[in-house]
């Protein structure tokens, strides 16, 4: 048996969970905002007693698979309406900065035009006080964790870091990402 997939997931107060038989698709209300994902037809989802439950109904390949899957999906979706996720970039560069103007995101990323990105339904762009004029931070957050991986993506591939390990390293990554330098040549002394 799946070792993530026999775990029942604890379902807070404040959160309400929908399961529709019929059509397969579950749906989760909190404070954060509403989630719904639609189940694989093998996958049953009970709601008992305060717990969301998975169980698996064979041994098959498939549904060995999916069970563990199905369980992750439906434990993220109770973080994303309690918690809510986040992902942090870190935007380095001479004249680079990011600025927010109401629901737009501004970047100057070395283009010789401004990048404007707007906010999605559900993702919101935060941006730290502590930026200096050569390196900004971007919070990009959400309830739904696809997403806001998916939008944190979408902006780091705008400019991403020089795969060459050799430059001063301007670019955009995520926060905490190793990146891997040498040291130049000498030179004459």
């Amino acid at each position: 048996m799946s070792r993530i997939g026999k775990q029942p997931i604890a379902v807070p107060g404040g959160v309400t969970v929908n399961i529709d038989g019929s059509s397969g698709i579950v749906e989760i209300k909190g404070p954060k905002g509403t989630l719904s994902q639609a189940i694989h037809p093998n996958m049953t989802v009970i709601s008992e007693n305060g717990n969301i439950i998975v169980p698996r109904p064979d041994d098959a390949k498939q549904n060995r698979s999916l069970h563990g899957l199905t369980r992750s999906l439906l434990s993220n979706m109770v973080i994303g309406v309690t918690e809510g996720f986040k992902k942090e970039l870190d935007i380095s560069g001479v004249g680079y900065t990011a600025q927010k103007q109401g629901k737009t995101l501004v970047l100057k990323i070395g283009f010789s035009h401004l990048v404007n990105i707007e906010e999605e339904a559900g993702i919101t762009f935060e941006i730290p006080a502590i930026n200096t004029p050569n390196r900004a931070k971007l919070i990009v957050s959400g309830s739904d964790k696809q997403r806001v991986g998916q939008v944190a993506a979408e902006i780091r591939k705008l400019r991403p870091l020089a795969k060459d390990p050799y430059p001063a390293g301007s670019g955009i990554t995520y926060a905490g990402e190793k990146i891997r330098r040498k040291a130049g040549k000498a030179g004459k002394k």
